[in-house]
Protein backbone atom coordinates (compact mmCIF):
# COMPACT_ATOMS: atom_id res chain seq x y z
CA UNK A 1 0.00 0.00 0.00
CA UNK A 2 1.48 3.38 -0.73
CA UNK A 3 2.40 5.05 1.77
CA UNK A 4 -0.12 8.41 2.23
CA UNK A 5 1.18 11.86 1.92
CA UNK A 6 1.76 13.92 5.09
CA UNK A 7 -0.80 16.12 6.01
CA UNK A 8 1.14 19.27 6.88
CA UNK A 9 3.55 18.36 4.13
CA UNK A 10 6.80 20.64 4.34
CA UNK A 11 5.21 23.16 6.33
CA UNK A 12 3.96 22.58 9.89
CA UNK A 13 3.63 25.52 10.97
CA UNK A 14 1.90 26.83 7.93
CA UNK A 15 -0.47 24.01 8.02
CA UNK A 16 -1.29 24.26 11.63
CA UNK A 17 -1.67 28.17 11.26
CA UNK A 18 -4.30 27.48 8.20
CA UNK A 19 -6.58 24.94 10.57
CA UNK A 20 -6.37 27.56 13.15
CA UNK A 21 -7.42 30.46 10.81
CA UNK A 22 -10.43 28.19 9.65
CA UNK A 23 -12.44 28.95 13.39
CA UNK A 24 -14.77 26.38 14.87
CA UNK A 25 -15.36 23.15 13.19
CA UNK A 26 -18.43 23.11 14.69
CA UNK A 27 -19.31 26.44 12.78
CA UNK A 28 -18.24 25.25 9.95
CA UNK A 29 -20.81 21.87 10.33
CA UNK A 30 -23.29 23.62 10.88
CA UNK A 31 -23.14 26.04 8.13
CA UNK A 32 -22.15 23.04 5.73
CA UNK A 33 -25.45 21.20 7.40
CA UNK A 34 -27.66 23.73 6.40
CA UNK A 35 -26.44 24.83 3.24
CA UNK A 36 -26.49 21.30 1.72
CA UNK A 37 -30.01 20.29 3.37
CA UNK A 38 -31.27 23.33 2.35
CA UNK A 39 -29.70 23.16 -1.68
CA UNK A 40 -30.48 19.34 -1.59
CA UNK A 41 -34.10 20.29 -0.68
CA UNK A 42 -34.91 22.73 -3.58
CA UNK A 43 -33.06 20.52 -5.68
CA UNK A 44 -34.94 17.50 -4.97
CA UNK A 45 -38.50 18.62 -3.62
CA UNK A 46 -38.67 20.97 -6.62
CA UNK A 47 -37.70 18.56 -9.18
CA UNK A 48 -40.06 15.93 -7.36
CA UNK A 49 -43.24 17.94 -7.75
CA UNK A 50 -42.33 19.06 -11.54
CA UNK A 51 -42.41 15.26 -12.62
CA UNK A 52 -45.14 14.50 -10.40
CA UNK A 53 -47.07 17.06 -12.47
CA UNK A 54 -45.23 16.41 -15.78
CA UNK A 55 -46.34 12.53 -15.14
CA UNK A 56 -50.27 14.37 -15.41
CA UNK A 57 -49.34 17.26 -18.02
CA UNK A 58 -46.55 18.50 -19.95
CA UNK A 59 -48.92 22.00 -20.64
CA UNK A 60 -46.22 25.13 -20.04
CA UNK A 61 -48.77 26.79 -17.58
CA UNK A 62 -49.35 24.30 -15.13
CA UNK A 63 -45.47 23.56 -14.97
CA UNK A 64 -44.84 26.69 -14.08
CA UNK A 65 -47.40 27.49 -11.56
CA UNK A 66 -46.38 24.42 -9.97
CA UNK A 67 -42.63 25.44 -10.12
CA UNK A 68 -42.97 29.17 -8.69
CA UNK A 69 -45.51 27.50 -5.95
CA UNK A 70 -42.70 24.81 -4.94
CA UNK A 71 -39.99 27.14 -4.89
CA UNK A 72 -41.90 30.05 -2.85
CA UNK A 73 -43.21 27.80 -0.36
CA UNK A 74 -40.33 25.40 -0.31
CA UNK A 75 -37.97 28.76 0.65
CA UNK A 76 -40.29 29.99 2.96
CA UNK A 77 -40.74 26.49 5.00
CA UNK A 78 -36.68 26.25 5.03
CA UNK A 79 -36.63 29.80 6.71
CA UNK A 80 -39.45 28.87 9.02
CA UNK A 81 -38.53 25.86 10.00
CA UNK A 82 -34.16 26.98 10.68
CA UNK A 83 -35.90 30.66 12.47
CA UNK A 84 -37.83 28.21 14.90
CA UNK A 85 -35.41 25.59 15.25
CA UNK A 86 -32.23 27.38 15.96
CA UNK A 87 -34.19 29.77 17.90
CA UNK A 88 -35.39 27.70 20.25
CA UNK A 89 -31.85 25.84 20.54
CA UNK A 90 -30.54 29.54 21.27
CA UNK A 91 -33.48 30.12 23.80
CA UNK A 92 -31.80 26.92 25.12
CA UNK A 93 -28.33 28.42 25.30
CA UNK A 94 -28.73 31.15 26.95
CA UNK A 95 -30.93 29.48 29.47
CA UNK A 96 -27.63 27.04 30.60
CA UNK A 97 -25.50 30.16 30.53
CA UNK A 98 -27.79 32.02 32.85
CA UNK A 99 -28.08 28.78 34.98
CA UNK A 100 -24.06 28.67 35.51
CA UNK A 101 -23.84 31.90 36.11
CA UNK A 102 -26.18 32.13 38.85
CA UNK A 103 -23.91 28.95 40.22
CA UNK A 104 -21.23 30.98 40.08
CA UNK A 105 -22.38 33.78 41.62
CA UNK A 106 -23.71 31.71 44.64
CA UNK A 107 -21.46 29.03 45.15
CA UNK A 108 -17.81 29.85 43.26
CA UNK A 109 -15.72 27.07 45.48
CA UNK A 110 -18.26 24.14 44.11
CA UNK A 111 -18.39 25.79 41.31
CA UNK A 112 -14.24 25.41 40.53
CA UNK A 113 -14.16 22.08 42.46
CA UNK A 114 -16.53 21.03 39.70
CA UNK A 115 -14.28 22.29 36.69
CA UNK A 116 -11.59 20.88 38.44
CA UNK A 117 -13.16 17.38 38.60
CA UNK A 118 -14.10 17.79 34.33
CA UNK A 119 -10.27 18.68 33.93
CA UNK A 120 -9.62 15.42 36.16
CA UNK A 121 -12.01 13.00 34.19
CA UNK A 122 -10.26 14.50 30.71
CA UNK A 123 -6.83 12.61 32.05
CA UNK A 124 -5.19 15.91 33.75
CA UNK A 125 -3.30 15.17 36.94
CA UNK A 126 -5.41 16.43 40.15
CA UNK A 127 -2.85 19.55 40.46
CA UNK A 128 -2.19 20.37 37.21
CA UNK A 129 -6.50 20.32 36.70
CA UNK A 130 -6.74 22.33 39.83
CA UNK A 131 -4.36 24.75 38.55
CA UNK A 132 -5.69 24.99 35.09
CA UNK A 133 -9.32 25.62 37.02
CA UNK A 134 -8.21 28.13 38.66
CA UNK A 135 -6.19 29.83 36.08
CA UNK A 136 -9.42 29.74 33.93
CA UNK A 137 -11.97 31.01 36.60
CA UNK A 138 -9.52 34.10 37.40
CA UNK A 139 -9.55 34.77 33.43
CA UNK A 140 -13.40 34.07 32.60
CA UNK A 141 -15.07 31.80 34.77
CA UNK A 142 -18.42 31.58 32.69
CA UNK A 143 -16.22 30.85 29.52
CA UNK A 144 -14.71 27.73 30.88
CA UNK A 145 -17.61 26.39 32.52
CA UNK A 146 -19.75 27.31 29.20
CA UNK A 147 -16.83 24.94 26.76
CA UNK A 148 -16.38 22.18 29.68
CA UNK A 149 -19.36 21.46 30.73
CA UNK A 150 -22.17 22.80 28.44
CA UNK A 151 -20.24 22.75 25.16
CA UNK A 152 -21.19 26.26 24.16
CA UNK A 153 -19.29 29.42 23.29
CA UNK A 154 -21.06 32.29 24.94
CA UNK A 155 -19.33 34.68 22.37
CA UNK A 156 -20.40 32.69 19.65
CA UNK A 157 -24.28 31.68 19.96
CA UNK A 158 -26.39 30.15 16.85
CA UNK A 159 -28.00 33.29 15.01
CA UNK A 160 -31.63 32.27 14.00
CA UNK A 161 -31.90 35.01 11.60
CA UNK A 162 -28.73 33.77 9.61
CA UNK A 163 -29.55 30.39 9.52
CA UNK A 164 -32.85 31.19 8.21
CA UNK A 165 -31.69 33.34 5.63
CA UNK A 166 -28.88 31.31 4.42
CA UNK A 167 -31.39 28.08 4.33
CA UNK A 168 -33.85 30.15 2.38
CA UNK A 169 -31.27 31.45 -0.22
CA UNK A 170 -30.01 27.44 -0.48
CA UNK A 171 -33.07 26.19 -0.94
CA UNK A 172 -33.91 28.92 -4.01
CA UNK A 173 -30.40 28.45 -5.67
CA UNK A 174 -30.81 24.70 -5.75
CA UNK A 175 -33.93 24.50 -7.59
CA UNK A 176 -33.43 26.70 -10.01
CA UNK A 177 -31.49 24.00 -12.06
CA UNK A 178 -34.52 21.75 -12.27
CA UNK A 179 -37.22 24.35 -12.31
CA UNK A 180 -35.11 25.90 -15.64
CA UNK A 181 -34.71 22.84 -17.22
CA UNK A 182 -38.53 21.30 -16.97
CA UNK A 183 -39.54 24.85 -18.25
CA UNK A 184 -37.12 25.26 -20.72
CA UNK A 185 -36.57 22.01 -22.32
CA UNK A 186 -38.85 20.79 -25.37
CA UNK A 187 -42.10 19.02 -24.40
CA UNK A 188 -40.73 15.35 -25.68
CA UNK A 189 -37.56 15.62 -23.26
CA UNK A 190 -38.60 17.75 -20.33
CA UNK A 191 -39.02 14.61 -17.90
CA UNK A 192 -35.28 13.64 -19.53
CA UNK A 193 -33.24 17.10 -18.89
CA UNK A 194 -34.76 17.29 -15.46
CA UNK A 195 -33.60 14.38 -14.66
CA UNK A 196 -30.10 15.22 -16.09
CA UNK A 197 -30.27 18.54 -14.49
CA UNK A 198 -30.94 16.60 -10.95
CA UNK A 199 -28.18 14.86 -11.65
CA UNK A 200 -26.08 17.34 -12.09
CA UNK A 201 -27.08 19.36 -9.57
CA UNK A 202 -27.11 16.83 -6.94
CA UNK A 203 -23.63 15.94 -7.87
CA UNK A 204 -21.87 19.26 -7.34
CA UNK A 205 -24.03 19.57 -3.58
CA UNK A 206 -22.29 15.88 -3.03
CA UNK A 207 -18.93 16.58 -4.11
CA UNK A 208 -18.99 20.32 -2.40
CA UNK A 209 -20.40 18.99 0.56
CA UNK A 210 -17.83 15.77 0.70
CA UNK A 211 -14.76 18.37 -0.15
CA UNK A 212 -15.65 21.14 2.41
CA UNK A 213 -16.40 18.47 5.15
CA UNK A 214 -13.33 16.42 4.33
CA UNK A 215 -15.40 13.18 3.61
CA UNK A 216 -15.19 10.81 0.79
CA UNK A 217 -16.58 12.49 -2.33
CA UNK A 218 -17.78 8.79 -4.24
CA UNK A 219 -20.15 7.90 -1.19
CA UNK A 220 -21.74 11.62 -0.95
CA UNK A 221 -22.39 12.16 -4.33
CA UNK A 222 -23.85 8.41 -4.78
CA UNK A 223 -26.07 9.26 -1.97
CA UNK A 224 -27.12 12.40 -3.06
CA UNK A 225 -28.13 11.82 -6.33
CA UNK A 226 -29.47 7.88 -5.56
CA UNK A 227 -32.16 9.98 -3.28
CA UNK A 228 -33.20 12.23 -5.17
CA UNK A 229 -33.81 9.66 -8.45
CA UNK A 230 -35.83 7.74 -6.06
CA UNK A 231 -37.74 10.96 -4.93
CA UNK A 232 -38.40 12.20 -8.66
CA UNK A 233 -39.51 8.54 -9.60
CA UNK A 234 -41.99 8.41 -6.76
CA UNK A 235 -43.56 11.34 -7.43
CA UNK A 236 -43.50 10.91 -11.17
CA UNK A 237 -45.44 7.77 -10.93
CA UNK A 238 -47.87 9.07 -8.71
CA UNK A 239 -48.98 12.34 -11.10
CA UNK A 240 -49.19 9.54 -14.07
CA UNK A 241 -51.71 7.65 -11.65
CA UNK A 242 -53.69 10.82 -10.47
CA UNK A 243 -53.49 12.24 -14.04
CA UNK A 244 -54.61 8.79 -15.45
CA UNK A 245 -57.93 8.45 -12.55
CA UNK A 246 -58.83 12.37 -13.41
CA UNK A 247 -58.54 11.98 -16.71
Amino acid sequence: MAESRPLAGDDPEAYQSKEASTGSHAVRINALRAAVLGANDGIVSVAGILTGVAGATLDFAPLLTAGVAAVSAGALSMAVGEFVSVSAQRDSEAALLGKERRELEEMPEQELAELTQLYQDKGLSPALAAAVAQQLHEHDALAAHAEAELGIDPDDLTNPVHAAASSALAFAAGSLLPLGAMLLAPTASKIYATIVAVVCALTLTGFLGARWGGTPVPRSVARNVAGGLVAMGVTYWIGRLVGVGLG
